[in-house]
């Protein structure tokens, strides 16, 4: 009686392919789907079971296999099944790893087995250059949610939104100029997506959600999609490969952050902090879901006086894990709530530092002012 279990080791041992999860490239493999034929993370086979055992049959490693299945991960295996359900995956198309948001593995999942969307026949709708629909939209003043028309045109390079659809709309955004994150940890939503893009010289945020993952996720592609197509206009000589990495960046680090005023007698505010690495900005509001941030910090390069450091300022005082960071225009006092967090924040802004500026960052940090009828600088916000 061979032993199958000893044939499904050597199975994975024998091709490197199998090592790994098909979905999400996780290395921790305790899953297979018996009937497609690859192997799994725990994860990424919970999803599988709820598509049903009509699409994928999800069983443990640990458990007791037949010889028919066996052979079935003998015969497909990842590789193979990669080249059938990952044919035409869009350039566009965000292929998520073990520590993406639920959702996009999810949607990623069910767009290979379930809906097919990569095959040779397939042809999702957010590809198109245009799409349009309802958003639930959070308020810029009562936070309170609401449906919104909108509409994607690349034709266009806009995103428009509309309160009343016989009205004009609320707001035009340039696609080009535009970053989505979805951001489900943040909004307490599953299927929730963050929208931030320049105004008047400061940041604005949209926050969105659908109740149908597969809905948010094809408006996240879209967007990524219509900017690939204006960026290879743009950027004939690029290569695919440079441009999917300017599509969308998520946060770096965001998180709860003491921080005092410009003056030394100023006290300590809770502040919520994001760090957006690509645009080297650290924005810092009231509350998570802020419509425009209270303040914004252009992060330049460390030769030209920006700078991060353990502890207080000489004077300040110290909340127990502080640190300073320091910029041409100002020097802010921060403390977080233990070493880790602290040590964290201190990596991701230096790494920020420790990159020289383009011509675009210089740019960038020309726009950053502050929205407000002082002239008082943007930089010395509390």
């Amino acid at each position: 009686m061979p032993d199958y279990e000893i044939i499904l080791q050597e199975i994975m041992l024998t091709d490197k392919h199998n090592k790994n999860c098909v979905d999400c490239d996780s290395c921790n493999v305790e899953y297979a789907s018996c009937n497609i034929g690859v192997f799994l993370c725990a994860r990424c086979a919970s999803v599988h079971r709820k598509m049903g055992t009509h699409i994928s049959k999800v069983i443990s490693l640990n458990q007791v296999w037949n010889q028919s299945q066996v052979e079935r991960m003998r015969e497909v295996g990842n590789k193979k099944a990669k080249l059938k359900y990952e044919y035409r995956v869009p350039p566009c198309y965000r292929r998520p790893n073990s520590s993406d948001p639920q959702v996009l593995i999810e949607q990623w999942i069910r767009a290979k087995y379930e809906r097919g969307e990569f095959t040779q026949t397939g042809r999702p709708n957010y590809i198109s250059g245009h799409l349009e629909g309802f958003l639930m939209k959070r308020g810029k003043e009562d936070a309170r949610y609401q449906p919104r028309k909108f509409i994607l045109s690349e034709a266009t390079d806009t995103l428009r939104y509309f309160v009343k659809e016989s009205k004009e709309p609320k707001a035009i955004i340039r696609i080009s100029d535009l970053n989505a994150v979805l951001a489900p940890k943040k909004m307490e939503h599953e299927n929730s997506m963050q929208l931030t893009f320049m105004k008047d010289g400061s940041s604005r945020h949209i926050y969105l959600y659908h109740d149908e993952g597969e809905v948010i996720v094809n408006w996240y592609m879209a967007i990524r999609c219509a900017k690939l197509h204006r960026l290879q206009v743009a950027y004939p000589m690029q290569s695919e490969c440079n441009l999917t990495d300017c599509l969308s960046n998520d946060f770096a680090k965001e998180g709860w952050i003491l921080k005092t005023g410009p003056r030394p007698s100023d006290g300590y505010k809770m502040r919520w902090f994001s760090l957006d690495d690509v645009q080297r900005k650290l924005m810092y509001q009231v509350e998570p879901l802020g419509a425009f941030p209270k303040g914004e910090i252009f992060l330049g390069y460390k030769l030209d006086g920006f700078s991060i450091r353990v502890g207080a300022p000489i004077g300040a005082k110290d909340q127990g894990f502080s640190f300073t960071l320091t910029t041409p225009e100002r020097v802010y006092n921060m403390s977080v709530s233990n070493n880790v967090e602290r040590d964290d924040w201190i990596d991701c802004i230096q790494k920020v530092f420790e990159k020289p500026l383009t011509p675009q960052d210089s740019s960038l940090s020309a726009r950053l002012i502050r929205k407000r009828t002082t002239s008082t600088s943007l930089f010395l916000g509390k």
